[in-house]
């Protein structure tokens, strides 16, 4: 009977042990199979029951391809705006054209004078040279050095806009054209005018730059925001429907911008 009872629990003891044998085996394959899964895929929609591709080595390649890693946009730099000079530019009128201060402009194309020529191409915007633009180092435009004028410090009278229109029965035709501004002093400008007038001695003249073929030199014309005026200077990007009207000083000049006006020619 002793060892009835005996053989029962050395038998009941060897189950036992080998249940426990059995759980922790089994925990530890548990353990194994989880560490061979994806790192941090689970949290981006990655389904455990899918086995992993054998094809990718690292985790990361996988979440490369599915999509779930993304780059910040990169950022090309504009490249810079140029304008190709015309006959009867001048430095000043390219600025006032594309808006932007002379200094800019004479700092942009590295320009050591005031005179420029035609078919050169300027920078009107950025601070990137127009030969590291087209990738030429070695191709330059030869300019003639000038000193740069500069206006006496005289007090002149600023240009007012005038509303009051002149009488019907003076106008001949009448146009809209497109209006700029200059002064005496701009770069390339001599201060006296197609028509012969001495714009540095006589501050207060209204005077307009025309296309003579459109408005003949001597022309007296009538000017929204500007009033009467004589067509006495040209230019060479004045050219059809376009004007240039004359302002003593820069920064009036630089005020009046480009506009849309309306133009009377008076007899």
């Amino acid at each position: 009977m002793f060892n009835s009872l005996l053989a029962k629990e050395e038998f009941y003891l060897n189950f036992r042990t080998f249940l426990f044998i059995v759980l922790i085996t089994f925990s530890m394959n548990t353990v194994a199979q989880a560490a061979d899964l994806p790192i941090g895929i689970g949290a981006s929609g990655f389904d455990a029951s899918d086995s992993f591709p054998v094809e990718y080595e690292l985790p990361f390649q996988y979440a490369l391809d599915m999509g779930m890693v993304n780059y910040p946009p990169v950022e090309l730099e504009a490249e810079p705006k140029t304008y190709k000079v015309m006959e009867g530019d001048n430095l000043f009128r390219i600025a006032l054209k594309h808006n932007i201060p002379l200094e800019s402009l004479v700092e942009w194309n590295n320009l050591a004078g005031d005179v420029i020529h035609p078919g050169k191409e300027l920078i009107v915007s950025g601070g990137v040279s127009v030969d590291t633009v087209h990738k030429k180092p070695d191709r330059k435009v030869a300019t003639v050095s000038s000193p740069i004028v500069t206006p006496p410090p005289v007090v002149v009278p600023e240009v007012k806009e005038e509303k009051v229109e002149v009488a019907e029965e003076q106008v001949v035709n009448e146009l809209l054209v497109t209006a700029t501004a200059y002064t005496a002093y701009c770069t390339g400008c001599s201060g006296t005018t197609a028509y012969g007038i001495d714009l540095r001695s006589n501050p207060n003249q209204k005077v307009i730059a025309v296309d003579p073929r459109i408005i003949p030199l001597g022309t007296k014309v009538w000017v929204e925001g500007y009033g009467e005026a004589i067509a006495g200077d040209t230019g060479g990007a004045i050219k059809g429907h376009k004007i240039d009207v004359f302002i003593p000083s820069y920064d009036s000049a630089m005020e009046w911008g480009v506009k849309k006006v309306k133009l009377k020619v008076l007899n």
